[in-house]
């Protein structure tokens, strides 16, 4: 699979990685921009480029009879959210639970246009304790480019800053909506 993915992502699309994915078993990752329906299986093509497995969270009634076998087949992990237990801590008990576990989601929450990040991904990284890499889908420049891991500190808006700075001059699929 890693072979036929290679070739539709470099031969076929015509796309380039820059950086390479980090050897880490746990981490957040950070897609931005996300602007359109392709990035997820843009995402998932990369994934077999790179030839390692990138998880996904959903609610736990997604993982029921008939379907939750293909979403933890794709690397997806249910969460609790009962009992008044917030995203951020049923992610971060995911993270605890799992020898390896590598979660990636968009900060922008949405496909349009924003102006602000959501911080959810920051705070699960800090409370456990696992590096955020910062991944860019640049449209403009046909590639998807890799940071190296970041550990959150106590200076958030320090650390927001760092991270937005990678993403400077990258362009989404719909140009108008990247961040």
């Amino acid at each position: 699979m890693q072979t036929i993915a290679k070739f539709i992502y470099f031969k076929v699309l015509g796309w380039k990685l820059i950086g390479s994915f980090p050897k880490v078993a746990k981490c957040v990752i950070i897609v931005v921009p996300h602007t359109s329906w392709v990035d997820f299986f843009l995402g998932l093509l990369v994934r077999r480029v790179v030839n390692e497995e990138i998880n996904f969270i959903g609610k736990k009634s997604l993982f029921k009879p008939p379907f939750g076998w293909y979403f933890r087949w794709m690397g997806g992990a249910p969460i609790d959210r009962s009992k008044n237990m917030d995203t951020v801590s049923a992610t971060v008990k995911v993270f605890q639970e799992k020898k390896q576990f590598r979660l990636a989601l968009s900060p922008e929450g949405t496909r349009k246009k924003v102006s602000e990040w959501k911080t959810g991904f920051y705070y699960i990284a800090k409370a456990a304790n696992v590096p955020i890499v910062l991944v860019a889908f640049d449209f403009g420049k046909k590639q998807i480019k890799f940071s190296a891991p970041h550990f959150p500190t106590d200076n958030k808006e320090q650390d927001f800053a760092t991270y937005k700075a990678f993403y400077k001059g990258v362009l989404g699929k719909v140009p108008e909506n990247s961040f």
